[in-house]
């Protein structure tokens, strides 16, 4: 499977296997869209890492659920595939409250989570994860 950048919008995916998270696509409402664009990633195969670059969007609590439903039923799966999810966050502080939230995601989920405090480091942390997984 083929995967064509036209058909994505909340995820940028012109830097496969290294997809970013394009959180001014993710208005309320988006998570049917989330749903679709991420199985098109898990149906394509190849393992990925997703980066989410100084998130400040607040998502809605239907997305969330929705969100969290999907992952719930599907997380093994997801997980086959997605090798991490990378939050970039340069304020110290702030990083330190998403490492923690991510490690009860983890937890949840199933999925690696990492927050570093630059893109190149996501950038770095991604090839590593990818070469290291084949």
């Amino acid at each position: 499977m083929h995967l064509d950048s036209d058909n994505f919008s909340i995820y940028d995916i012109r830097q496969f296997p290294l997809v970013m998270f394009n959180q001014a696509a993710a208005t309320d409402g988006y998570a049917a869209r989330w749903e679709q664009e991420i199985e098109a990633l898990m149906q394509h195969g190849q393992r990925f890492v997703v980066v989410y670059d100084q998130l400040r969007t607040e998502e809605s609590q239907a997305d969330r659920k929705q969100r969290g439903m999907w992952l719930k039923q599907n997380k093994v799966a997801l997980a086959s595939v997605c090798l991490s999810l990378i939050s970039v966050e340069p304020e110290a502080e702030r990083r330190a409250r998403i490492q923690a939230m991510g490690e009860v995601a983890v937890k949840a989920f199933g999925i690696a989570h990492v927050a570093v405090g630059s893109l190149a480091e996501a950038q770095q942390l991604s090839q590593r994860l990818l070469s290291a997984a084949g």
